[in-house]
């Protein structure tokens, strides 16, 4: 008998030890080289695991261990025979996973009906649910009863959920209150344990504070409602408010460096480029992909480059290299519905941009009031570095070139001012 010991990869530098999220195969079954067998936690990201030969697996850790960078995990008899059937088997899993990821994509093109992911009343799930199962029931709120579970013994796994929330629940299938007194546990992830141990340093350790703003967003509304098709036509993705913010941004950082710099010891280290952290929403929370060197994209470019790292992390498959290295955060509460909020600093970076929702206000315009589409933006940053006055006038900038997005096309400098040559 020929065993392989599966040892876990080490996920990036610095990075001693993961958490196993998910199993995706049950010990004894036959897995292909190459096949996910599990779901790991890192304090960055959440990765597969991929078996490394064919052949029977036997389980040595469980969902929610935590185990070192190069420890045994499973083991795999490469010498035992395929069973009669598990090839077909196999087959059958990457065709529901294509059909489950076709759906959205049909139910645009057509307009067809989802298939119903719910079991009716006299079949509901029986079995367990997975521990990244139960975190995304938990955040959407949903009734684990109403999920079809279709893993071994009825077993509710995440791709379950996911058909679900894809198919949509009625106002019946939300988790109500029950009238009980009961609790439910459940242990933090390792990335939601780091976030949480990031998060409470930034509030020790920065001089941190906070600067708002107003900007008048009709300028870019009225650019999107003219050239948003062509937009999407030419480039093949949508036109949104974050390309015109990246860009502000990048512009403003080349007149306020301290706000693109780090604190480095007792040094101050300035970056002669702009790594932009876009904050995205994700099944495991909050995650920061970079865009790197925004400074020398387009609009186009940058949307795209959005849209790639968002779907990844949406999927799970978002990697530690995707989100190291920036040097300046952008997070949007404002699709949440968030009026105002101090967002906090990403470490080590200095400064982080707040936008919130757009909401039609009365403003005073030469001297008349007119109703118009208003977002409160908000600046955090590290006090240590920046200079009141330097986060103001980063922040003032930002708000002129959205509310001249002709400027993005010059630099700071007004159009009119490039013709001059002043």
């Amino acid at each position: 008998m020929s065993v392989l010991e599966m040892k876990v990869p080490s996920p990036g530098e610095s990075i001693s030890e993961v958490e196993i999220a998910q199993w995706l195969v049950s010990g004894g079954d036959y897995v292909e080289k190459d096949q996910a067998i599990a779901e790991v936690d890192s304090d960055k990201a959440t990765l597969e695991l991929p078996a490394e030969e064919s052949g029977i697996i036997t389980l040595k850790a469980g969902e929610g261990d935590v185990v070192k960078v190069g420890q045994v995990v499973c083991l795999i008899d490469t010498s035992a025979a395929r069973p009669e059937g598990a090839a077909p088997k196999a087959e059958k899993v990457e065709e529901k996973k294509e059909e489950v990821k076709a759906a959205p994509v049909a139910e645009k093109a057509v307009a067809a009906p989802n298939p119903d992911p719910v079991k009716k009343e006299d079949s509901y799930a029986t079995g367990t649910t997975s521990p990244a199962a139960s975190k995304m029931i938990a955040e959407n709120g949903l009734a684990a009863n109403r999920i079809n579970g279709t893993g071994k013994d009825g077993r509710i796994t995440k791709q379950d959920v996911i058909t679900a929330m894809s198919g949509g629940f009625s106002t019946a299938d939300a988790q109500g209150w029950g009238g009980s007194r009961d609790q439910n546990r459940e242990k933090m992830s390792m990335l939601r344990r780091k976030i949480a141990e990031r998060l409470v340093s930034v509030k020790n350790e920065t001089a941190m504070l906070t600067t708002f703003n107003e900007v008048d967003m009709k300028p870019i509304m009225d650019i999107r409602a003219k050239y948003k098709d062509a937009f999407a036509k030419h480039h093949e993705v949508n036109l949104g408010f974050m390309s015109f913010f990246t860009k502000a941004v990048t512009e403003a950082l080349n007149l306020y460096p301290a706000v693109n710099a780090q604190i480095d010891g007792n040094e101050m280290v300035f970056q002669n480029y702009a790594d932009i952290g876009i904050a995205v929403s994700s099944p495991k929370g909050l995650m920061v992909p970079v865009v790197r060197n925004a400074e020398q994209m387009s609009l186009a470019e940058i949307e795209r480059e959005i849209k790639r790292l968002a779907i990844k992390a949406r999927d799970g498959k978002i990697t530690p290299d995707d989100m190291t290295g920036g040097t300046f955060t952008i997070t949007n509460g404002g699709v949440f519905g968030s009026m105002l909020s101090t967002p906090i600093i990403n470490p080590p970076q200095s400064a982080i941009l707040g936008m919130h929702n757009v909401v039609e206000r009365p403003v005073a315009i030469n001297g008349k009031v007119e109703i118009r589409p208003i977002m409160y933006v908000a600046l955090s940053y590290d006090h240590r570095i920046i200079d009141g006055k330097e986060s103001v006038g980063f922040l003032v900038k930002v708000k002129e070139m959205l509310e001249n997005p002709e400027k993005m096309l010059f630099g700071a400098k007004d159009p009119v001012q490039v013709l001059l040559g002043l």
